[in-house]
């Protein structure tokens, strides 16, 4: 037998106890709860149940005549090792609660009589790590198929060169030299995880890009490692990955509002993104800037409590720009602060929550570089002169080396100009990079 819950449906949970009493308990216990309930009476009407239909969760008692919990929930984990289980006992049967851990590999065991609030919560949690276990699945299935694409991409590109004429054996040249960078790279391959993450995240909670440009610029003007520079701009890239697990609610409400079980889900997150990283050698490093990101100066930050020189240099870094951007996005306090107003704030609490050296610093850069524009409007990029495209219009003046004018702001670049540029770059032997915004997308009317 099976009930719908009166809230919208996330999950499908199998409960199973040989006394009707029990089943009727645990369905009054979750009946505002949004799962589908699914009722057995013994160990072979569970796997029944199981071979019939999807089930998420499965929380079973110990002692039953015929199959008891622990076969039951073993026989589960060999057949749905993707569902969870969890045991119910009001025994003191140790013999049964370790070969149900042993041979069913249950999440939790839980003794009879229960805590309603706190079933509901293990309940809660467990569908929360699965959540988050088939996302990260998912991720890898996705990366690897891509990563694949882009070999079959890069065969067929290599075949490609060996046919073409003189003529365009340099262009040909050019794409095999960026394809080849991109394998050496892996900060592209995190751009795909970003986009990835923006199709969870609302509109103007994807501040991913912005944060990259922050950490990038520093890098640059301050000549950090070429390493640092790389592993910082991964991690600025997936700074929120820990956070696919939440609820709408929550994105839409400042971090400085949460209290109790959504601050608790807050500060979970900066640990949450870097366990999804972590088998994915290329970005360890990364995955630990993520984890140390919400570290405070004076130790009183979260996941670890690390302070001052312990706290990572990146990790530092990231924090600032990410609450420089976060900050303007109303995703801190109540209201959203003006770009300046926001540089007080970190100068405020530089020495509590910042490194005040690295903050002086960053806020200087900020206030040298006008780096407002690309960070408060989503139309503005920064691009080599490679990836232009006609159309797009300068936001910012174009300097040559010897400091001559080349392009003055709000020039609107066409193919031949694009070309001109490229060529100027190869014979001044030199590299632009040029801040520009998107043309705007033609009307279908």
């Amino acid at each position: 037998m099976s009930e719908q819950c009166p809230a919208t449906t996330t999950a499908t949970l199998l409960l199973v106890d040989d006394e009707e009493n029990m089943l009727n308990r645990l369905r009054r216990v979750l009946r505002n709860e949004p799962y589908a309930l699914l009722m057995a009476s013994s160990g072979e009407q569970a796997l029944s149940l199981m071979e019939a239909q999807d089930v998420d969760l499965v929380i079973s008692d110990a002692r039953m005549p015929g199959m008891d919990g622990a076969t039951l929930l073993a026989n589960i984990q060999q057949h749905w090792p993707d569902c969870l289980r969890i045991l119910l006992t009001g025994y003191a049967d140790i013999s049964t609660t370790v070969r149900a851990i042993n041979e069913g590999h249950i999440y939790r065991y839980i003794s009879k009589p229960w805590d309603d609030d706190e079933l509901r919560l293990i309940i809660r949690q467990a569908l929360t790590y699965q959540f988050a276990e088939r996302e990260r699945q998912r991720l890898e299935r996705l990366t690897l198929s891509q990563n694949q694409q882009l070999q079959e991409l890069n065969a067929d590109l290599e075949n490609r060169v060996t046919a073409r004429t003189a003529e365009i054996q340099q262009i040909a040249d050019m794409l095999d030299l960026a394809y080849a960078e991109l394998k050496r790279s892996y900060v592209t391959a995190t751009e795909v995880f970003s986009s990835l993450l923006n199709q969870r995240l609302p509109r103007h909670r994807q501040t991913n890009s912005r944060v990259v440009e922050l950490v990038k610029a520093y890098a640059q003007h301050y000549q950090l490692n070429e390493a640092l520079g790389r592993d910082l701009s991964m991690a600025a890239a997936l700074y929120n990955l820990g956070k696919l697990t939440w609820d709408d609610n929550l994105f839409n409400k400042p971090s400085d509002l949460l209290y109790k079980d959504e601050l608790e889900l807050y500060r979970r997150y900066p640990a949450l993104g870097e366990g999804l990283l972590m088998t994915l050698e290329p970005l360890r490093e990364a995955a630990k800037l993520i984890r140390h990101h919400q570290e405070r100066w004076d130790g009183g930050g979260f996941p670890d409590r690390l302070r001052e020189n312990q706290i990572p240099l990146g990790a530092r870094l990231l924090r600032l720009a990410v609450d420089f951007v976060e900050l303007q996005q109303g995703m801190v306090l109540e209201r959203k602060l003006e770009r300046d107003e926001a540089l007080l704030l970190l100068q405020k609490y530089a020495g509590r929550l910042y490194d005040p050296q690295l903050c002086e610093r960053f806020v200087r850069l900020c206030t040298e570089l006008e780096l407002d524009t690309t960070l408060t409007d989503d139309t503005v990029l920064r691009l080599d002169t490679r990836r232009l495209e006609p159309g797009m219009t300068l936001v910012r003046d174009l300097y040559a080396e010897n400091g001559t004018l080349l392009l003055n702001e709000g020039k609107e670049l066409d193919a031949w100009l694009i070309t001109k540029l490229i060529n100027f770059e190869a014979s001044e032997e030199t590299n632009y990079t040029l801040y520009v915004r998107k043309p705007k997308a033609k009307s279908t009317q």
